[in-house]
C-alpha cells in the first residue's frame, strides 16, 4: 500500500511539473479579422510553426464576430491570460489606434494582411497591397483590352488592405478605358456580399466586370452571375484562393485571381515573434515592412498552384 501511495505521488508530481512546463512556455497568438475559410492557409502556417517551436505555445484565434470591438477585446483577454506576443489582421486599423497601442504597451505586438502603421506595431508582415491591386488591374486591362466598367466589391471599405487594392487597381486601369466605376462594402457579412452583386446585377446593366477584392467576394460574385445565367458575359477578376475562385479561374469564368501567402503570414509570424522575444530583431528592416509577395492565377497555372495548397493543408 505505501509503494502504491508512493507511486501515485510521484505520478501526480510528474503530471504537475509538466503542466507547470506547459504554462512557463512563451505563448503567441495570431488573432484573425474574421472568421473565412482564407484563414485556413494562416492556421496551417501557425500549425508547422508549432513543429519548429517546441519551447513555445501557438494560438490561433478568431473573433467571435468581425468587429474592430470583439477583436480589441480578444486582444485584451489574451493579454490576461499571459500571452507574450501578439500577430493581428486588422478589422478597422484607423480607428483601433488607442487599443493597439494599450496592447503595444503590454506586449509586442505585430501586424498582418491589414497593416495599422499610425500604432506602436513592431512591424507588418504580410502582401503589398497596392502592389496586388496593381496585380489584379493588369489582369483587367488585359482581358478588356476595349475597355469596360467595374464594380468592386469588398469586406470593409476603411480597412487599409482595401483601400491599398483598390487605389492599385484604379493605377493600373488609369488611361486604358477601363473604369472602377464604384466599390460596395458589406462589413463580412455574407448574405450582404451576395445582395451586393444581385443589386448591380438588378440596377447597373452598363456594368460589364466585376472586382472581388475579399477571399469571399468572387465566390458571391460566381453565385450572383450564375443564377443570373451571367457566367462569362461578365468579366470577373478575384482576389485569394477559394476553391470556388479556382475552379472559375480553371473553367474560364473568371479572367485570373491575384494570391496572397497566408501560410507564410502564420508561418513566418510565429518565427518572427519568437525571435523578437529571444532579443533577435535582425529580421525586421528599417521601414517595418516584412513582404510575402503576391502573384496573379488564371488557366495556366492554376492547377500546379492548387496542389500546392492542397499539400499545405492536408487535402
Amino acid at each position: 500500500m505505501k509503494l502504491k501511495t508512493a507511486v501515485s505521488a510521484a505520478a501526480l508530481a510528474a503530471v504537475l511539473a509538466s503542466t507547470a512546463v506547459a504554462q512557463d512556455k512563451p505563448q503567441l497568438a495570431f488573432v484573425v479579422n474574421a472568421a473565412s475559410d482564407f484563414w485556413k492557409l494562416a492556421e496551417a502556417g501557425v500549425a508547422k510553426a508549432q513543429e519548429e517551436l517546441p519551447g513555445y505555445d501557438l494560438q490561433f484565434r478568431y473573433p467571435a464576430q468581425g468587429t474592430a470591438a470583439l477583436q480589441n477585446a480578444l486582444m485584451d483577454d489574451l493579454v490576461a491570460a499571459g500571452t507574450d506576443a501578439i500577430m493581428i489582421s486588422s478589422a478597422d486599423p484607423k480607428n483601433s489606434i488607442d487599443a493597439f497601442n494599450r496592447i503595444a504597451a503590454q506586449v509586442p505586438l505585430f501586424t498582418t494582411d491589414s497593416d495599422a502603421p499610425d500604432s506602436d506595431r513592431i512591424a507588418y508582415l504580410g502582401s503589398s497591397n497596392t502592389d496586388a491591386g496593381v496585380q489584379a488591374g493588369e489582369i483587367a486591362v488585359k482581358a478588356l483590352p476595349d475597355g469596360g466598367k467595374c464594380m468592386g466589391f469588398v469586406g470593409f471599405l476603411g480597412a487599409d488592405n482595401a483601400v491599398e487594392r483598390i487605389a492599385g487597381f484604379r493605377e493600373a486601369v488609369e488611361g486604358s478605358g477601363v473604369e472602377l466605376v464604384d466599390v460596395r462594402g458589406d462589413d463580412v457579412d455574407f448574405a450582404r456580399a451576395r445582395s451586393n452583386v444581385d443589386d448591380v446585377l438588378a440596377a447597373n446593366p452598363d456594368i460589364n466586370c466585376m472586382v472581388g477584392f475579399y477571399s469571399y467576394n468572387p465566390p458571391k460574385i460566381y453565385e450572383a452571375l450564375q443564377a443570373a445565367g451571367k457566367l462569362g458575359e461578365i468579366t470577373v477578376i478575384a482576389f485569394d484562393e477559394d476553391p470556388i475562385t479556382l475552379g472559375a479561374v480553371r473553367e474560364g469564368s473568371f479572367a485570373g485571381t491575384v494570391v496572397q501567402d497566408p501560410y507564410q503570414w502564420g508561418y513566418q509570424g510565429m518565427h518572427l515573434m519568437a525571435k523578437y522575444l529571444e532579443g533577435d530583431t535582425s529580421e525586421i528592416p528599417e521601414n517595418e515592412l516584412i513582404i510575402v509577395p503576391t502573384k496573379v492565377i488564371d488557366q495556366a497555372n492554376v492547377d500546379a498552384f492548387e496542389a500546392e495548397l492542397k499539400e499545405r493543408i492536408g487535402g
